[in-house]
């Protein structure tokens, strides 16, 4: 029963592996059009004129939607002949008894791939990028010229981290479905990079001072909330990318002894 049932979820987790890989371009198209759609819609119906939102509003707006998708593109470029992309010589990940696979052996291993439990990451990051941009467009309207400094600055530093971990989350979204074997130090990074983010953002927009009471609880809920959701992902996944055989045969091209 146990074997019939992991047969079973292996075998959905594969096509929609399969899913994802084939329409790809599909998805980044959608994107781009719900992404425009929401902008537009909350620069239509902010309390204030569109003529008065500031010219940074548009641009920001406009990376929004891009940089993912952008992103994505330049990844799949990168990452496009994984037979080339050689295992990094220092190991991090030491964790475990293992032996060492051959190119051969490993690529011919049973849980080689990026399928199983890998789906359900592979997901998460890519759902990670409309969560993101969902919030930024609820906590952040568009924001008249003669805006004042804290306003600018926490719009400069939200900005920052929506089109910078966006992006970063695409990337290794893509590394990940092509079997670089740089993607678990990747995310790694990516995790420990977006929790500094939170906590630069929250620095900042202080410094600039003039923030008002309601404003800075508001700002303190949603990096509390960053910081949590971020680390919920590294309690999750971390064991996995370390101990999984699966992770370990596909990125690191050994497994156990």
């Amino acid at each position: 029963m146990l074997d019939r049932f992991q047969h079973r979820m292996q075998h959905r987790s594969a096509a929609l592996l399969f899913a994802i890989d084939g329409r790809l371009d599909r998805i980044l198209k959608l994107w781009l059009l719900l992404a425009g759609l929401a902008a537009t819609a909350r620069i239509t119906f902010t309390p204030n004129p569109v003529p008065a939102a500031g010219f940074s509003t548009f641009v920001s707006y406009l990376l929004l939607a891009v940089a993912p998708f952008a992103s994505t593109l330049l990844a799949l470029h990168w990452f496009s002949d994984e037979q080339h992309l050689r295992q990094p010589k220092t190991r991090f990940a030491r964790v475990g008894r293992w032996r060492q696979l051959s190119d051969s052996e490993m690529r011919g291993h049973p849980l080689y791939g990026s399928s199983g439990m890998m789906v359900s990451l592979l997901v998460g990051m890519m759902l990670n990028v409309p969560v993101r941009a969902v919030e930024y467009l609820a906590a952040m309207p568009p924001i008249p010229i003669d805006s004042p400094l804290w306003l600018s600055t926490l719009h400069l530093a939200m900005t920052v981290d929506v089109v910078l971990f966006s992006s970063l989350y695409m990337i290794a979204f893509v590394a990940a479905l092509r079997r670089v074997p740089m993607f678990p130090r990747l995310l790694v990074a990516i995790w420990i990079g977006d929790l500094a983010m939170q906590l630069f953002t929250a620095k900042l927009v202080t410094q600039a001072g003039g923030l008002p009471a309601g404003v800075a609880q508001a700002l303190h809920d949603l990096l509390d909330g960053n910081v949590k959701k971020t680390l919920i992902s590294v309690a999750l996944w971390l064991p996995y990318l370390l101990l999984s055989e699966r992770v370990n045969v596909t990125f690191r091209g050994r497994a156990q002894a």
